[in-house]
C-alpha cells in the first residue's frame, strides 16, 4: 500500500501567504480564513448553480445532478433512489493543469507500483512525445 500523501491545513496556507507577503502569520491568518469562508458561503448560497472563476488558479462550480432511480448500495446490493442534488466541481487553470500533468519521471518522483510507465525510461517517454501531448516542454 502506498504512503499517505501530505495534508496541508488552513494554517499552512496562512504561513505560505505570510511568507509571500513578508508579513507575520498572525496578520495573514484572518485573511486566509475570510477567503475560505467567503468561497464556502458563496457555494452554499448557490441558487442552484454557481461558477467562481479565479484567474490563473481555476474554476469552482456548483452543478445540479440528475436523480438516480436505480443506484445500488454496494454493501447490501439493494437498489436505492438518489434524488437530484447539487455537487461541487473544480477545474484547474491551464497553467496549473500543465504543471500537474508533467510526468513523474521527469520530476524525479517515484512511480507508483503497478503503473504502466513503471518500466519506461525517460528516453521512451520523449520518443513517444508524451510531454508534447501534455503541453509540457
Amino acid at each position: 500500500m502506498s504512503e499517505r500523501s501530505t495534508t496541508l491545513t488552513k494554517k499552512d496556507v496562512a504561513r505560505r501567504v505570510a511568507d509571500i507577503m513578508d508579513e507575520p502569520i498572525y496578520k495573514s491568518e484572518p485573511w486566509v480564513k475570510a477567503v475560505i469562508v467567503a468561497l464556502g458561503d458563496l457555494m452554499m448560497e448557490a441558487d442552484p448553480e454557481l461558477r467562481i472563476e479565479l484567474r490563473d488558479f481555476g474554476v469552482f462550480e456548483v452543478k445540479k445532478t440528475k436523480a438516480k432511480p436505480k443506484a445500488r448500495n454496494p454493501k447490501t446490493n439493494e437498489t436505492v433512489f438518489i434524488p437530484s442534488r447539487r455537487k461541487t466541481h473544480f477545474k484547474p487553470s491551464k497553467r496549473l493543469k500543465e504543471v500537474l500533468q508533467t510526468p513523474l519521471q521527469r520530476l524525479d518522483y517515484d512511480i507508483p507500483d503497478g503503473s504502466a510507465d513503471e518500466h519506461m525510461g525517460l528516453d521512451d517517454l520523449e520518443q513517444q512525445g508524451v510531454w508534447a501531448q501534455n503541453g509540457v516542454n
